[in-house]
């Protein structure tokens, strides 16, 4: 993988160790101000969902961040695409069903990741 790319999922993967943090340990502090259209009497009775979310968030890091650490590079290109479009097809569910704004938060860059994959 180039630099670029391998960037890229970098920072897709950190984004998603965020959402991990946030969802998992912070759910009834800071995401109250990220999640500023959630109704503030809804946080503390959706903790155990927003942990669970946060949990298949840390899932999706775990698999990039493996991806980057792969020697054999198709095995590490097949295993990024996956995890990519992973993401991209959760971005793209809240996108419609939550927020636009989920698609471009979390769904542009692994996109473009993807894009990058198949011009190489």
């Amino acid at each position: 993988m180039n630099i670029l790319l391998e960037v890229i999922i970098g920072i897709v993967a950190a984004e998603h160790v965020y959402f991990l943090w946030l969802e998992m340990f912070a759910w009834t502090t800071r995401a109250k101000k990220v999640f500023k259209n959630f109704p503030e009497h809804l946080f503390e009775p959706t903790k155990a969902l927003a942990a669970n979310q946060g949990l298949y968030n840390g899932f999706l890091a775990a698999g990039l961040i493996w991806s980057l650490c792969i020697e054999n590079k198709q095995w590490a290109q097949n295993t990024s695409v996956f995890f990519l479009v992973c993401v991209l097809i959760a971005a793209i569910y809240g996108g419609f069903t939550a927020d636009k704004k989920i698609f471009l938060v979390q769904g542009l860059l692994p996109a473009v990741a993807l894009l990058l994959i198949s011009i190489k």
